[in-house]
Formats: structure tokens, C-alpha cells, sequence
């Protein structure tokens, strides 16, 4: 069996967590354009469907980026009202030990924004299913029917969905307010989310959707990432709960991490940019700032985190070690819960 228990989605809200694919792997999928040495043609035009709509069936996995299960990452001071943000400063101080993820617990919104574990697209005339390799599933109507007017509150909302041309719109309401939007950022049961989905070819789906939620942010946001296609494949199942033993280590607090001071001039040699891919196939790049005595990461281009000092080469978190060489700084060893991997050093960025 494998086990992808909370502790690493835990991980993962913070950077990234590695990923396991999906199984059937010695049985091509039927009715994939192929190139001439039978490898998918993932630039091929768009499927269509019987009713001549795109068709968005597939097994897709979130490509990494700056929203990464974090959908709040261009959120601005201003953007979040005072007692939403005094929660998040709390959750995360806790290290996120509150999480839904920690608790194996529905990702809510946050299930588009996963790279973790595919999801599945089962498409008809009427119904659009969501399947994910968690369990978890999204049904989105296109019957014509309204979004409910008093719904029961519920971890994936209810969703609804038209076509505007190619592009796939869904409202989605309905939301309880026990899921997370990233980083510790709550939601309330007023949130209300539009996604747009548009399929550009076969191998890539992209995704933009608006957030707007008036009980605990003063302005909607939107954000965008982009599907790839896994074809030749199909989900594995994945059940947190099965043997989760994580939540009894879960302990402490962020600011009882207490690192060491490393020189300026020594964290000065560390400015740059590191990339690489992890044994699953997932590609990462870091993007490292020191500014004075302290040092600064951003993972895919995402929103900066400072990093503790453990030595003078080894920070947290994540796990980040950078390697040395003929007195030159050359790689960085990115480590995390099922994940390992050099990352050399990008010399022409710097």
C-alpha cells in the first residue's frame, strides 16, 4: 500500500509534497492521438463531445506554481479583514496542525489547487463529475438548474455550470467554513467561486477562478493554473485516514524553531536560482533572496517565505541544503516528506 498520510499534505501547503501516479499503467487509453512512435499527441486539437462542446474527460494532474494548495498567495495587506487574518497568523504559528489536510478532512476549494493527486473529469450532456484519487468528488450540473437558495453547508459546495462558447463557467456556493484557502486563510459560508475551464488543446487544461467571499476579504481575487493531461493512466486510490499516525507528532509551535546566525556575506552566495525534478516526474525551481542576516525562498514563483537557519548550509522549511563545490556554491538538496532531490544551480539567471 502506498501512504501519502496528512503529515505530507501538511508539508505541502507550506511548499510541495511528491506525488505517486495513477495505476492501469500497461493499458493505453482508447481514442488518444498518437504520434508516430505511439506516444500520446498531447498538441493535438480538442476532442469535442457528441454535443459538439469541448470535451474535458481525462485524467489531469494541477501543474505546480505560485498557488500550489494556496489560493491566497497575491493577496495583499488590506485585502484580508483584520479577524481573518489574525486566524491565519494563529494557524500557522500552530504549523497548520489545524488543517483539514492534517486531519484527513475535504479540501473544499482547495481540491483544484492539489498537484498532489490527479483528479478525474467524467463528462456528459448534463453532468460534469470531478473524481479524485482521495475520495473526494464534485458533481457540476449543466441542466439549467440554480444553485441551491438555502443549502446545508458542505465541504466541495454545490456547483452549476454553462458554456460560454469553448470555456466551461461554474458557480459554485454553498461552502462550509471548515476549509482552508491556503496558508491558513479561512473561508465563511458566504464564499462563493466562479471557475472558467478551457481545454487549449489535448494535453492541457486551463483553469482561472474567482474567489469572493465578502465575510472575510474585502475585494474578490482570481487565479489561474493549468491541467496537464496524464494519459495511459487512471487514479489511484488514496485513503489519508487508512493509517494516518501524524497527528499524535504534530506538535510544537513555529516560533519554537529557534535557528542560528549565519553571516550576511555567507548567505550573499546563496542568491539565485535552483532547479530540477523530483522522482515523480514534477519539476521544481526555488528562487532564493537574502537580504541582510536573513534568507528568503519562493517555490515556482510564489510568494516568499523565510527560511530558518539550522547551519550555515541547511535551512527549513522546507528542508533546503546548499551544496558546495571547488569553493563554488553548485546545487541545493530540496528534501520533504516523499520527496528528494538535487537541484543545481541555474548560473545563467544569475
Amino acid at each position: 500500500m502506498v501512504q501519502r498520510g496528512s503529515l505530507k499534505l501538511l508539508c505541502g501547503l507550506a511548499f510541495i509534497a511528491s506525488c505517486v501516479s495513477g495505476q492501469w499503467l500497461n493499458y493505453p487509453t482508447p481514442g488518444i492521438p498518437r504520434l508516430p512512435d505511439g506516444k500520446p499527441n498531447l498538441a493535438a486539437p480538442v476532442p469535442k463531445a457528441a454535443d459538439g462542446k469541448p470535451d474535458l474527460s481525462g485524467v489531469w494532474r494541477i501543474a505546480l506554481g505560485p498557488y500550489t494548495l494556496n489560493t491566497t498567495n497575491d493577496l495583499k495587506p488590506g485585502d484580508v479583514q483584520p479577524w481573518a487574518e489574525a486566524l491565519a497568523e494563529q494557524r500557522r504559528e500552530n504549523l497548520g496542525k489545524d488543517s483539514p489536510a492534517a486531519h484527513c478532512l475535504p479540501f473544499g476549494p482547495l481540491f483544484t489547487f492539489d498537484p498532489i493527486n490527479p483528479q478525474k473529469i467524467v463528462q456528459t450532456p448534463n453532468l460534469i463529475v470531478i473524481l479524485g484519487e482521495q475520495l473526494m468528488y464534485r458533481q457540476i450540473f449543466l441542466d439549467g438548474r440554480s444553485l441551491p437558495a438555502d443549502p446545508n453547508p458542505d465541504f466541495m459546495g454545490y456547483s452549476v455550470g454553462h458554456w460560454e462558447g469553448d470555456t466551461l463557467v461554474v458557480t459554485t456556493a454553498g461552502y462550509n467554513d471548515r476549509t482552508w484557502l491556503g496558508r491558513g486563510y479561512p473561508n465563511t459560508e458566504s464564499l462563493r467561486t466562479v471557475e472558467r475551464f478551457h481545454r487549449g488543446d489535448f494535453g492541457h487544461l486551463e483553469i482561472a477562478e474567482t474567489f469572493d467571499d465578502p465575510g472575510a476579504y474585502t475585494r474578490p481575487w482570481t487565479v489561474k493554473v493549468t491541467g496537464n493531461l496524464m494519459p495511459d493512466s487512471d487514479l489511484l486510490e488514496y485513503v489519508c485516514n487508512e493509517n494516518n499516525k501524524d497527528l499524535p507528532h504534530l506538535i510544537g509551535k513555529a516560533s519554537d524553531l529557534k535557528g542560528v546566525e549565519v553571516a550576511p556575506e555567507i548567505l550573499a552566495k546563496y542568491a539565485g536560482v535552483y532547479a530540477g525534478t523530483l522522482p515523480s516526474g514534477l519539476v521544481v525551481r526555488f528562487e532564493i533572496f537574502p537580504s541582510g542576516s536573513e534568507l528568503w525562498a519562493s517555490l515556482n514563483g510564489g510568494a516568499k517565505r523565510l527560511l530558518t537557519a539550522l547551519s550555515n548550509t541547511k535551512f527549513v522549511l522546507p528542508q533546503l541544503e546548499f551544496l558546495e563545490e571547488n569553493g563554488e556554491i553548485v546545487a541545493l538538496q530540496y528534501s520533504d516528506v516523499g520527496a528528494n532531490a538535487r537541484l543545481p544551480r541555474v548560473r545563467e539567471n544569475r
